[in-house]
């Protein structure tokens, strides 16, 4: 047995390791080794989930955003976007329509488009949760006050979406040149505090970032027990000053994804649109390395190519059933089975 197995090992038993073997084994590792932890991972979400995987329908609300992250496509300094802002009524039909196949939870994304205050969001999440009351709210509309985030929760709203990102301050601040870390990290212990079923995660491969920063992030991840956990790779956005970097490792992102998975059994763990994007089977490799979600789009076809955080976004030109028709086949073909249901977070202690 080599040492990265036998770190591999040590993680599934203890759900933690030290800084110094998350370096080694983010730095080191083989695809033997990486092998041996996608079987592991895929065995742990099986005797927590069996053969299942949850959907959910993303709503992507406005692509108006007040900050100016250098990698997002949506950033206030790109003259290029065409915005759009959905009405309240446009949100509502999007739900109504995925519903309607199957859909149980709904998914508001978007930029931080000042003009949604409490005023006009908490009306919208009391509406979704009238007419859908068998659906779960989530929402992704990045930092607010603990008092905004109470407000949506006490509305109706189910869980929350807000990655970090990345844990190291310096790291932070390049791709980030108007926001602190701190800031970011205090919304995350709010929306715990508040009860929301709480997501984290991290890009994977962004410029500048070390094996160093990946290990801060795994720790952060295995002490803040989040119970929903996004990492996709970074890509580059042809209008951003990341422009000409590199994008991510599908390899790295499936290794990160399947250690989640021991670390963090319970957790619903997506196998994301931008690994679907950048390996064309990102999505079942995803689920073969410990995912149980997909994200399928329920956003009006008309602003589906004004929503671009990246290049050359994978499934924008599929309606919502195409989209979830086409994620079913999918799975089916690795033996997995897409369940209509709300998939909700439940804690065990015998897995």
């Amino acid at each position: 047995m080599t040492a990265n197995e036998s770190r591999i090992l040590r993680l599934q038993k203890e759900r933690a390791l030290s800084k110094a073997d998350w370096v080694a084994l983010i730095s080191t590792h083989t695809p033997e080794e990486q092998a041996f932890a996608a079987k592991l991972a895929r065995e742990t979400a099986e005797r927590r989930f069996g053969k299942n995987v949850y959907f959910r329908g993303i709503v992507e609300y406005s692509n108006i955003c007040k900050n100016d992250c250098y990698y997002c496509g949506i950033r206030k300094s790109n003259l290029c976007v065409s915005r759009y802002r959905l009405t309240e009524e446009e949100i509502l039909e999007s739900c109504r329509e995925g519903y309607a196949i199957g859909y149980r939870t709904f998914v508001l994304q978007g930029g931080e488009d000042g003009w949604w205050t409490d005023d006009k969001m908490v009306p919208l999440v009391k509406r979704i949760r009238t007419e859908f009351p068998d659906c779960t709210i989530t929402l992704s509309l990045g930092e607010r006050s603990e008092e905004s985030y109470r407000a949506l929760y006490e509305a109706g709203a189910d869980r929350y979406l807000l990655r970090h990102e990345t844990a190291t301050p310096e790291h932070y601040r390049l791709l980030h040149p108007d926001m602190r870390l701190e800031t970011r990290m205090d919304c995350l212990r709010s929306l715990r505090r508040i009860g929301y079923q709480t997501g984290a995660g991290m890009m994977v491969g962004t410029p500048g970032q070390t094996a160093e920063h990946l290990a801060a992030d795994m720790l952060f991840l295995s002490e803040f027990k989040p119970e929903m956990v996004g990492i996709g790779p970074f890509l580059p956005h042809k209008d951003t000053p990341f422009r000409d970097e590199a994008p991510g490792s599908a390899e790295m992102t499936l290794f990160l994804l399947a250690l989640t998975r021991l670390m963090l059994p319970d957790a619903l763990i997506p196998a994301t649109t931008a690994l679907g994007t950048l390996q064309g089977d990102g999505r079942k490799n995803g689920v073969l390395h410990g995912c149980n979600v997909v994200m399928p789009n329920l956003s009006p076809m008309a602003v589906r190519k004004k929503y671009m955080l990246y290049n050359e976004k994978a499934g924008i030109g599929l309606t919502a059933r195409e989209s979830l028709d086409l994620l079913t086949r999918q799975m089916e073909e690795i033996g997995y089975t897409v369940l209509r249901s709300r998939g909700d977070f439940q804690r065990r202690d015998d897995i």
